[in-house]
């Protein structure tokens, strides 16, 4: 299994989807998109076997791998999706309890850094929201005191925890730890568009996106910024709350998700699925 098929947490949440073990999943036969992206559902720079399986969130990421020779592209749908079947849903009260702004300020990651003005980003975002804002940083920034200092003059602030690396340290419950979140806040933003504001979107949040939107050390401007050109409906400080949800839930693969029998067979599990009923069977005093 590729160790990126483990970020956050996303084979967990399949594998309990699936009716298997949730704390040690299978090996998925396969690579398994781990967040939204303009191009084939891989993560930049990710080596990949020709001829293996990608399992990607939608039919336009699979129409853009098909076009970059990827032909063995599976639409899935994205893990937060099948989490969202498997929570409750929020009770009327606490749906009205809602308040604030969870933003996510845009990150870098082990290999890129991100270059821009967080004192400057905060001002902005202070000046836009209308409630108590909670700053959820990615795990670099987070531990960066410099950095979480420039949020924590302002409001709460949070980090879901850490997405794993090479199979070690995963916090498998990040999307139950972020969705638990974005059911307390009404808004959810960023100052770039990413899973984050798809997830909060499709948690029944507001959607944002506004501000610096920061650079990648090497980054790809072009493609960056196509993503403001293609996608102006979730750009702003106030969206169109129906326009940004339909394509955030397109996004995301909604109307693509597989029954649990489906997806054991399409991620190469039907035999630990055989496997685990049996011993669960023969388990049950008679």
């Amino acid at each position: 299994m590729h160790h990126a098929n483990h970020f956050y947490g996303h084979a967990h949440i399949m594998a309990e989807y699936c009716g298997l073990d949730r704390e040690h999943p299978p090996r998925i036969n396969g690579y398994l998109q781990h967040g939204w992206n303009v191009v084939d559902g891989l993560g930049g720079g990710t080596p990949y076997v020709p001829g293996r399986p990608i399992f990607v969130y939608s039919e336009q990421t699979r129409r853009r791998a098909w076009s970059m020779g990827r032909r063995q592209a599976t639409v899935v749908g994205a893990p937060f999706l099948y989490l969202l079947t498997m929570r409750p849903s929020p009770t009327p009260a606490e749906e009205a309890a809602r308040e604030g702004t969870i933003f996510y300020p845009f990150h870098g990651w082990e290999g890129q850094h991100i270059a821009g003005d967080h004192e400057r980003q905060v001002e902005e975002i202070m000046e836009t929201e209308s409630g108590p804002v909670t700053f959820c940083l990615y795990w670099q920034e987070y531990r960066n005191d410099a950095v979480r200092a420039s949020y924590e003059k302002y409001g709460r602030v949070i980090c879901h925890g850490y997405r794993g690396f090479q199979w070690r340290d995963t916090d498998i419950d990040f999307l139950d730890k972020q969705l638990a979140e974005l059911r307390r806040h009404k808004r959810v933003a960023s100052n770039r568009l990413s899973s984050a504001v798809f997830h909060g979107i499709a948690a029944g949040c507001e959607g944002a996106v506004y501000g610096d939107p920061m650079h990648l050390d090497k980054e790809h401007r072009p493609t960056a910024d196509r993503v403001r050109r293609n996608w102006p409906e979730l750009h702003g400080k106030q969206l169109d709350p129906a326009a940004a949800r339909a394509t955030a839930l397109s996004e995301l693969g909604d109307g693509y998700l597989a029954s649990p029998a489906e997806l054991r067979a399409m991620l190469g599990w039907t035999g630990y699925y055989t496997a685990q009923s049996a011993a669960e069977t023969e388990a049950v005093p008679a």
